[in-house]
């Protein structure tokens, strides 16, 4: 017989509930917009970097923490659910300092950025209330959307081409062409981080109401998608690497070799719990996939 887990305690609690692996999300788009900055103009200023980063990993804290409250105060997550620990849902941490956790790192990420606002443009106020918001109605709010099967949208928009572009942008302070494109694969392997996850919750979500894209799809639909998700960057990377004379970029191709075993893992029917180890993977990969397409770039044209 399996002894239980026995959940972890003070900050390695709220650790947990920040959900590390899913912060490369977060942190790989700063890096490829900034790479994309690197080998032109007067190239980066530091301080921009350190603070977009900020920006980006206090972003997906907070929306980490309020998908917590919030899907802890709605019942979404029980105590007898599958997957990381959540802190509400597991009755470990009360549902107003989760909350208080959440506004806590929007404000941080509100600092950070009203300094690049100050430095760069005003308008960047204005996308940061979006993605405030954003992430706060994610899974809360009257009506959250995520519970409506636009999380996906949410996290290739603004994991993908809002924090990419924003980033490049904050060092340019003009949008790029080749920054859009890198964006692209980087919001493909975000993405695939979430449709795994709800892969993983489709039982626990179809009983609880929460109709996400997983949900609407299907097992197999999902696991299709999934793989497209995990395929599609590599399908990119030539023509970015290509089109814009950076051709060392296309190193992050490498990163395909850590791709198969979670793709052949998904294909192979693999749920439940089984699926956490999946998530972990498709996190390593987008880490590995963004610092090396972020090293390609940054090195420059031929």
């Amino acid at each position: 017989m399996t002894a239980p887990t026995v959940p972890p305690s003070g900050w390695r609690l709220w650790l947990a509930g920040a959900r590390p692996q899913t912060l490369p999300a977060a942190a790989v788009p700063v890096l490829v917009g900034t790479a994309v900055a690197v080998p032109t103009g007067p190239g980066v200023t530091p301080w921009r970097f350190a603070a977009a980063l900020v920006v980006a990993v206090a972003i997906q804290v907070g929306t980490n923490f309020a998908n917590d409250y919030s899907d802890g105060e709605r019942g979404t997550d029980g105590a007898d659910r599958v997957g990381p620990l959540r802190l509400v849902g597991s009755g470990l941490v009360p549902a107003r300092a989760v909350k208080l956790a959440a506004i806590g790192s929007f404000a941080v990420a509100g600092v950070a950025g009203f300094a690049l606002a100050a430095a760069v443009s005003w308008w960047l106020l204005a996308v940061g209330a979006v993605c405030f918001a954003a992430g706060w109605l994610y899974t809360g709010g009257p009506r959250p959307y995520g519970y409506a099967g636009f999380g996906e949208v949410f996290v290739f928009v603004f994991f993908g081409l809002v924090a990419t572009v924003g980033s490049n942008f904050v060092q340019e302070e003009s949008i790029r062409v080749l920054a859009v494109l890198a964006a692209v694969p980087v919001g493909l392997l975000a993405t695939a981080l979430l449709v795994v996850n709800n892969l993983r919750d489709i039982p626990g979500d179809t009983v609880a109401g929460k109709r996400t894209l997983a949900v609407r799809l299907g097992d197999q639909r999902t696991r299709w998608l999934y793989v497209a998700l995990m395929v599609g960057p590599y399908l990119i990377v030539p023509v970015a690497a290509g089109g814009s004379g950076r051709i060392y970029a296309a190193v992050a191709l490498l990163a395909i070799l850590l791709a198969r075993p979670p793709v052949l893992a998904v294909l192979k029917g693999a749920r439940g719990a089984d699926l956490i180890p999946v998530l972990v993977s498709t996190g390593r990969v987008q880490a590995v996939f963004g610092v090396l397409f972020a090293a390609g770039l940054a090195y420059g044209p031929v």
